[in-house]
């Protein structure tokens, strides 16, 4: 006994049958990943009849039963009027792609005879995998100097899906006009470009939300922190809060005349100043706190006579 051939028949299941029958016995499926357990995806012996497994004997010497190789996702459905071939548990692409089965039809005689069909199964991709960030933050540091095209940092997703369903592509996320015209994102590699100067003294981080999209448009998100660096790109400014305007020529020495503050925009290191004065003058400047300095005199003071 062999089995010559099977019937098949469609169902509500998206299915797509590539290849029937062969000269080698062996029948071909293909299928969404994502049919659920319990569809049908393809009747033996039913309304398109290629051929049924037939035995030349009859009665109880005919073909009596139908085994299916036991495997993780299928089961056989059995009746008087069909054999079916169900998904039992829900395949995955990403980690199983091809399944062959074989099955197996069984007569009744003693010593029992069988012939055997092979089922091949391959799993077409569905797009059920988003896009994974190699990273929920990024982080990087930005001189307040950098020349205009600098890659601040790159973006990376993957997708475990295959063809259109796993080409990923990023843009920005919900971000104000003002950032979104300071930065561009390359769509294909994720590189992140400055598009205009920036300044520590007026903003010195920015935050920004990024997209990376499928070709079916399954999108996941990922934030990107960047710190401005500060640079010694200004200089020290003096101001003077008060002064005593004349001075009487007879004041004590160690008398505060006035009293000068001196800013610095840049940062840490950078906006520590020193402030001094001429050293052949009856002046010095004693500091104080905040970058204040008191002028006081240092000796007698004397008007020339004109």
């Amino acid at each position: 006994m062999a089995i010559a051939g099977l019937t098949l028949r469609s169902c509500a299941v998206a299915l797509l049958l590539l290849y029937l029958h062969c000269a080698s016995g062996d029948i071909n499926y293909s299928f969404p990943e994502e049919t659920r357990p319990g569809s049908v995806i393809g009747n033996i012996g039913a309304r398109f009849p290629i051929e049924e497994a037939h035995d030349a004997d009859i009665g109880k010497y005919s073909v009596q039963t139908y085994n299916l190789q036991r495997n993780d996702n299928f089961i056989l459905g059995v009746d008087t009027n069909s054999v079916e071939l169900v998904l039992n548990k829900e395949l995955d692409r990403e980690n199983l792609r091809e399944i062959s089965l074989l099955l197996t039809a069984l007569d009744g005689g003693s010593p029992q005879r069988s012939g055997t069909v092979v089922i091949h199964i391959t799993v077409l991709d569905a797009n059920d995998n988003v896009p994974v960030f190699s990273q929920a933050v990024y982080k990087a540091s930005l001189p307040e100097n950098s020349p205009l095209g600098t890659v601040v940092l790159t973006v990376s997703a993957t997708d475990a899906d295959e063809g259109l369903n796993g080409d990923v592509t990023y843009d920005f996320g919900r971000i104000s006009e003002d950032v979104k015209s300071m930065f561009s994102i390359d769509q294909k590699t994720g590189d992140l470009k400055l598009c205009t100067a920036v300044d520590f003294e007026i903003a010195s981080s920015f935050e920004l939300r990024v997209t990376a999209k499928d070709g079916l448009g399954l999108t996941s998100y990922a934030k990107i922190i960047i710190d401005v660096t500060d640079i010694n790109d200004n200089a020290p400014v003096i101001y003077l809060k008060s002064l005593s305007n004349p001075i009487p020529e007879n004041v004590s020495p160690g008398t505060e005349v006035g009293i000068i503050n001196v800013q610095d925009r840049d940062s840490e290191n950078n906006r520590q100043v020193r402030c001094s004065i001429q050293q052949n003058v009856p002046f010095k400047l004693v500091p104080s706190i905040k970058n204040y300095y008191s002028l006081v005199t240092t000796g007698q003071l004397d008007r020339p006579v004109s």
